[in-house]
């Protein structure tokens, strides 16, 4: 007995993650079906040791379905999620849409769980940002112990964030860099993305911080506490996968190292590899493949009263976007829905 499921951009990075990890956490499905736009007809996805063909998003119905895991744009997101709601299908949207509706739950489950029991408003739960995932997972055992006041964060994005053309992008201008002649000009990132690191996720706002930064802050108070006063510097670095955080805390009550450390290594989803010595700590290649957010780098910030630096790291579009999705998808099935 299992659930009716749906991969909405089941062609893309994070919907193709969606299904390898469906398939390798064993989620309980009875059918599943894999849509994207009329013009990926014909292509194959795999799940587990199955290939599924890609049906046609714009004629399927939604009705007698029971998940579907969205990995399309806003646009398209905004068009399709709301009808498969409407028929009955909860929505577990990995795009910005819906993420600071007050109506739809923002969900990470090792961190605000219980927040879920509000999809039933819209029949629509939404997953953060990658950036944010990874970094509320790390704060909240802590904030838990000590009350956080302020983060101040640096990230170091990789490129699949933002899709497989940029992907393409870095390795063809990588490739460019040693024959003359092929060199390969910005077109998706607004400057040269090989060897170079480039200060801006998404567009500018008014007071000069870019969406993504803007996302960060208001995400983190959106699942974890209001009260938190968050400041993010959003950096693309030349990286595939994984994604990248320094991460400064200040807290209310001191909280020493040790026991952040000790804390940590007892959180759920969370692995510290945290050795004073050279290599003793997480790359983001070393989190490729895994789903675990990884922690390292632990250590006092003595320019602060009640102060901790830390060093985050996270698969991208694993934590960051399929793995969450999936985790909803189990959270929701364990308290909400029924098999079958």
């Amino acid at each position: 007995m299992g659930y009716k499921v749906v991969v909405v951009g089941a062609t893309g990075n994070v919907g193709r993650e969606m299904l390898n990890i469906l398939a390798e956490r064993e989620f309980p499905v009875d059918e599943i079906v894999a849509l994207a736009s009329r013009r990926s007809l014909g292509t194959e996805v795999s799940f587990g040791e199955r290939d599924l063909k890609i049906q046609d998003i714009d004629s399927f119905d939604f009705s007698g379905w029971d998940i579907a895991l969205f990995a399309i744009g806003s646009d398209a997101t905004k068009k399709y999620a709301p009808a498969a709601a409407k028929a009955g299908c909860v929505v577990i949207d990995n795009s910005s849409l819906y993420r600071y509706d007050p109506d739809v739950p923002l969900i990470v489950p090792e961190v605000n769980p219980d927040a879920i029991a509000g999809y039933a408003k819209k029949n629509i739960i939404a997953n953060p940002n990658c950036s944010t995932a990874q970094m509320v997972v790390a704060l909240k055992p802590l904030h838990d112990r000590a009350r956080i006041k302020r983060v101040v964060v640096s990230t170091y994005q990789s490129v699949s964030g933002a899709g497989k053309d940029a992907m393409d992008e870095l390795w063809n201008q990588t490739k460019g860099m040693y024959v003359p002649g092929q060199e390969v000009a910005p077109n998706v990132f607004p400057k040269q993305m090989a060897f170079n690191v480039i200060p801006q996720i998404d567009s500018f706002m008014e007071d000069g911080t870019t969406r993504e930064e803007w996302k960060m802050v208001a995400e983190t108070k959106k699942i974890m506490d209001a009260k938190i006063k968050v400041t993010a510097t959003c950096v693309r670095v030349p990286v595939f996968v994984g994604h990248s955080e320094a991460i400064n805390v200040e807290f209310e009550d001191f909280l020493d190292e040790d026991e952040a450390r000790d804390i940590l290594r007892e959180a759920p989803g969370i692995l510290v590899v945290d050795k004073r010595e050279t290599g003793g700590y997480i790359t983001p290649v070393d989190s490729v493949g895994e789903f675990a957010t990884y922690v390292s780098r632990i250590r006092q910030d003595s320019t602060i009263e009640n102060g901790l630096n830390i060093w985050v790291v996270a698969d991208n579009l694993r934590k960051g976007a399929a793995l969450n999705a999936v985790q909803i998808a189990e959270l929701l099935g364990s308290r909400f829905l029924k098999k079958g």
